[in-house]
C-alpha cells in the first residue's frame, strides 16, 4: 500500500509540473483567450438558433428517428458550434505554428465532439438521470483517454483494494460494474416492455395470467443480466455468499414488509382471486382494480381517487370481490308503508317498477316480500337482479324514485316519526297565572 501511495504522489507531481510548464508559456494564454472566445459564439449562437428554429415544424416531416436526432442536435447546438469552432482554429494555428501550441484547442475540440456524439447517443435513453449518469461517465473516460491518462488513473483505481470474503474489491471493479449493471438493465427493461406488449396482445391469457408472466419474465431476465454482467467483470458469484447472511438480517428487521407485499402479491396473481377489471371493496375503499404492482394494487374509486392497497392486505383482510365468478349483482331496497295501505298492492307496485328498470336482468324476475310489521308501518325488502355492480346507486335511486312517483299516485304513504303529547289533570288558567304571579 506504501509503495501505491507513493505512486500516486510521483504521478500527482509530474501533473503538476507540466501543468506549470504549459502555464507559464505564452501560447497558454492564446489558447484561453481562443476558447473562451469561442465559447462565447457558440453560446450566442445557441441563443440564435433556439430562437430562430421552430423544431415543431421542423421536425414534423421526418421520420420518428431522424426527428429525435434532430431535436438533439439542436439541443447541443452550443457544443456544436464550439466544436466546430475549436477544429478551425486547431487547423490553423497546426498550420502556421508548432502543434505544441495549439494543444489546449485540440483537446478543447476533442472534448467537445466527445461529449456531442455522447449526447446523440445517450438520447436514446427515456430516464433523464440515468442519461446524465451515462452521459457525465462516458465523458469522463472519453477526456482521461484524450489526455492520455485513461491507464493511470485506471491503474491508480485498480491498486486500492478491499479483500470480503475472498473478493477483491476495488474502485475501478465497482465503477465497471455499476456501469455493466445499468447498461444490462437497461437492455433488460428494453426487452421486458417488449415482451409485455406481445404478452398483452394475446387475447387466450386472463388478464391475472398476463401480469403474473411480465412480473416472472421481468424478475427473471433482471437476475439474468445481473448476474451476466458481474460475471463479466470478474466477479465469482460463489464469493457473494458471504452477504446472505446480511440480506436476511436485513430482511428479518426492516425489509420484511416489503418481501411479504411481493410474496402476496405473486400468491395473488397465481389463485386469481383479483384481478385488473374486478370491483372489489376492501375496509372502507370501494372501486375497481385498474392496476396491480408488485408492491400493491390500484384501486380506482370512480370519482377520482384511486387507492393504493399493498398485496398483503388482501391476503390477510376480508375482501369482497363483487366480480370474481359472476357479475350479476342482487341489488336490495328495503322501504315501508303505513298501516292504511294494501302490502299485496305493494308488492306488485315495487315488482312492476323494478322490472320496468333499464338494467335489471329480464331472466331473474324481481321479488318483494313483507319483512316486519314495525311500530311505526309495515317494512318491505324489494331485490332484484342488474347484470354490472357499476353504478349500483344509481341504479338504486332511480327505483326509489320511481316507487316515490307510484306511492303518491296510489294515495299509499311513508311512515315518518309522529310524537303526541298528552296533558292530563291540567290546571286552569287563572291558575296557572296567580301561581307564576
Amino acid at each position: 500500500m506504501e509503495m501505491d501511495l507513493k505512486d500516486v504522489i510521483e504521478t500527482l507531481q509530474m501533473a503538476a509540473r507540466s501543468v506549470g510548464a504549459e502555464v507559464t508559456s505564452p501560447w497558454f494564454y492564446l489558447q484561453f483567450g481562443i476558447i473562451l472566445a469561442a465559447a462565447g459564439i457558440a453560446y450566442a449562437a445557441d441563443a440564435a438558433i433556439r430562437a430562430r428554429v421552430d423544431m415543431d415544424s421542423l421536425a414534423s416531416h421526418l421520420p420518428l428517428p431522424l426527428r429525435h436526432f434532430v431535436r438533439v442536435v439542436v439541443g447541443s447546438a452550443s457544443t456544436a458550434v464550439f466544436a466546430l469552432l475549436m477544429m478551425a482554429a486547431r487547423i490553423t494555428m497546426a498550420h502556421s505554428t508548432w502543434p505544441s501550441r495549439s494543444y489546449l484547442i485540440a483537446v478543447s475540440a476533442k472534448l467537445a465532439l466527445a461529449w456531442l456524439v455522447i449526447s446523440l447517443v445517450a438520447s436514446v435513453i427515456r430516464n433523464a438521470f440515468i442519461v446524465r449518469l451515462v452521459s457525465l461517465g462516458a465523458w469522463i473516460v472519453a477526456a482521461l483517454s484524450i489526455i492520455g491518462q485513461l491507464d493511470a488513473t485506471a491503474e491508480t483505481l485498480d491498486s486500492v483494494a478491499i479483500e470480503v470474503g475472498g473478493l477483491r474489491l476495488t474502485p475501478l471493479l465497482l465503477i465497471k460494474a455499476g456501469a455493466l449493471v445499468i447498461l444490462a438493465l437497461w437492455l433488460t427493461n428494453i426487452a421486458s416492455n417488449f415482451v409485455e406488449s406481445r404478452i398483452n396482445r394475446a387475447t387466450d391469457l386472463t388478464p391475472s395470467i398476463q401480469v403474473l408472466l411480465i412480473k416472472i419474465i421481468r424478475i427473471g431476465l433482471m437476475v439474468v443480466a445481473i448476474a451476466i454482467a458481474l460475471s463479466a467483470v470478474g466477479i465469482n458469484l460463489s464469493a457473494l455468499a458471504v452477504f446472505s447472511g446480511a440480506v436476511g438480517v436485513g430482511i428479518g428487521f426492516g425489509l420484511q414488509k416489503i418481501v411479504a407485499n411481493f410474496i402476496s402479491g405473486i400468491i395473488l396473481l397465481a389463485d386469481k382471486s383479483v384481478k385488473p377489471g374486478d370491483l372489489v371493496t376492501i375496509g372502507d375503499s370501494s372501486g375497481r382494480i385498474s392496476a396491480m404492482k408488485t408492491r400493491y394494487i390500484s384501486v380506482a374509486a370512480g370519482d377520482g381517487r384511486e387507492f393504493l392497497i399493498p398485496n398483503e392486505d388482501l391476503v390477510t383482510q376480508k375482501v369482497v370481490n363483487w366480480t370474481y365468478t359472476d357479475k350479476n349483482t342482487l341489488v336490495k331496497i328495503p322501504f315501508g308503508t303505513n298501516y292504511d295501505a294494501d302490502p299485496r298492492l305493494v308488492c306488485k307496485l315495487a315488482i312492476e317498477i323494478a322490472a320496468a328498470a333499464p338494467r335489471a336482468l329480464k331472466g331473474k324476475p324481481p321479488n318483494c316480500i313483507l319483512t316486519e310489521f314495525a311500530e311505526a308501518g309495515m317494512k318491505f325488502s324489494l331485490t332484484f337482479w342488474i347484470g354490472d355492480p357499476d353504478g349500483l346507486d344509481n341504479v338504486k335511486s332511480e327505483v326509489m324514485l320511481a316507487l316515490w312517483d307510484a306511492f303518491k299516485r296510489e294515495g299509499i304513504r311513508v311512515p315518518y316519526p309522529v310524537r303526541e303529547l298528552r296533558v292530563r289533570g291540567a290546571l286552569p288558567v287563572e291558575t296557572v297565572i296567580e301561581a307564576s304571579s
